[in-house]
């Protein structure tokens, strides 16, 4: 293969990375857990950026449960900006012999 052309696909698959990387920073995905008390809404770059608890769950008396479902939710909502990133930066890696190389 040309040096030449191999160099202009490398950059060019830089600026669509770049790009893609931008744009999941926007991208949100939801998760939630105790049939859905608790939910966690997490950037496509991997952020959790918010947490919403339904007051009916809010008892002192069983704070264990309430961290449980906190963590589930937080858990997934990060499991699914992942899988989100992966599925994105796929694209832009697509016919250059890289699979997976985004997975986490």
């Amino acid at each position: 293969m040309n040096v030449m052309k191999l160099m202009k696909q490398a950059q060019t698959m830089q600026k669509d990375m770049e790009r893609v990387q931008a744009q999941l920073a926007e991208k949100r995905v939801d998760f939630s857990s105790g049939g859905g008390m608790v939910t966690a809404t997490a950037t496509g770059d991997g952020g959790i950026v918010a947490i919403k608890i339904d007051p009916k769950v809010i008892n002192p008396a069983d704070k264990d449960l309430l961290e449980d479902m906190v963590l589930a939710a937080v858990d997934g909502a990060i499991k699914k900006s992942r899988e989100m990133a992966s599925s994105e930066m796929g694209k832009v890696t697509a016919g250059m012999g890289m699979p997976g190389m985004f997975g986490r």
